[in-house]
């Protein structure tokens, strides 16, 4: 009977994976939204995004604290 769990826990967690790497694969295939084609990254843009595990805003929350420090030095 354990094993039929046990059957049961690896099908539910293969199934996880197998739908994570289908959408994952669609997402990859979908266009990029009318308008949004030639966007730049800037403080502007990224103040408005909500994704905080995005690489893009860290960087440019970095830059713009390392320029910040530079201007206080300044002072």
């Amino acid at each position: 009977m354990n094993w039929i769990y046990l059957l049961i826990a690896i099908l539910l967690i293969a199934g996880l994976v197998a739908v994570f790497f289908i959408s994952y694969h669609l997402n990859k295939k979908t266009p990029v939204p009318p308008g949004c084609e030639n966007l730049e990254v800037s403080d502007e843009n990224c103040r408005h995004c909500g994704n905080l595990d995005c690489n893009i805003k860290k960087d440019l929350n970095k830059h713009l604290e390392e320029i910040e420090h530079e201007l206080k030095e300044e002072e």
